[in-house]
């Protein structure tokens, strides 16, 4: 009886040891995940996945994916999705780069897969690629710059406002919506447009490797379905995602059905906070200067 007696907490005591043991364990696997999600230690050939997805306002969260694809060995070659209308020109060029120096410096194929739309700077940005692919619906091209601004002087003398301004330097306040546009100041504007814009066609002609004057014939701003972009050279093929990541397995040499691999987003607090004070309160954008973008204008 005794010896029953014994038993049973000894048996108490292996489970309870197991169940801390997998609690543990569990635990270490989850703190892993939220906050070392690059860790990876699987050596098994793989493609990497990199979404750029909707207006295009920021380049970091996709140039340090592109960095974590780099350096990583079991990666040997990487698919950009773009389902993007464009968006900023700065944005948009750093990418661009971030692709150029990833292909010159880690030699692994970087090939574009086109979805709905990749115009504008999502066009800017495929360019850059060794490859793209576009669907044969896929609405692309749209080379050009746009900026838009807005005159409300008329609407403010209407309500009895006067919009005063104070500055040093005639063109201080170009653009500035309190007031008409001088043709002065809409020449100056359109000089920097212009340059911007010839970046942009400089781009397309040395990615694509086309002469600039084919490129600028092509540079007024109008779009092109998939079919008609590989027709004027805009595009290499016409297949969707899934043909793009063979065409990158099979340019890195990898056999069989590719792996792939995606990053995932890194925990953070201020992510999650401001997405829940978002959700009480409505964001308020006001006017905060000049922009130029890369964007196709619905």
């Amino acid at each position: 009886m005794s010896n029953e007696v014994t038993e049973k907490p000894a048996k108490r005591g292996i489970v309870r040891k197991v169940l801390w043991a997998l609690g543990i364990g569990l635990g270490l696997l989850f703190l892993m995940n939220l906050f070392l999600p690059d860790l990876d230690l699987s050596m098994e050939d793989r493609v990497g996945l990199i979404r750029i997805e909707g207006v295009i306002l920021d380049a970091q969260s996709t140039i340090s994916e592109l960095k974590r694809f780099a350096d990583n060995p079991s990666v040997k070659a990487i698919v950009l999705r773009i389902d993007s209308p464009g968006g900023g020109v700065v944005p948009s060029q750093e990418i661009h780069d971030a692709v150029q120096r990833i292909r010159n410096k880690s030699n692994k194929p970087v090939i574009a897969s086109m979805g709905s739309v990749a115009a504008s700077g999502g066009y800017y940005i495929a360019v850059a690629t060794d490859r793209i692919m576009a669907n044969s619906g896929t609405l692309t091209g749209s080379i050009g710059v746009i900026m838009e601004t807005a005159n409300v002087e008329g609407l403010l003398k209407k309500i009895g406002v006067e919009g005063v301004v104070i500055k040093s330097g005639r063109f201080k306040d170009v653009g500035s919506p309190l007031r008409k546009m001088s043709d002065e100041e809409h020449a100056l504007l359109q000089s920097v447009m212009d340059d911007v814009h010839k970046q942009f066609i400089e781009a397309v002609a040395e990615g694509r490797g086309l002469a600039l004057v084919d490129v600028q014939a092509l540079a007024d701003g109008r779009i092109f379905t998939g079919r008609q972009a590989k027709e004027s050279k805009l595009v290499d093929e016409l297949g969707d995602l899934e043909d793009a990541i063979q065409l990158a397995a099979d340019s890195a040499g990898i056999e069989g059905e590719p792996k792939i691999i995606e990053p995932r987003r890194r925990f953070s607090f201020r992510e999650l906070i401001e997405s829940r004070v978002s959700m009480l309160f409505p964001r308020l954008d006001f006017y905060h200067g000049l922009g130029f973008k890369y964007l196709m204008a619905f």
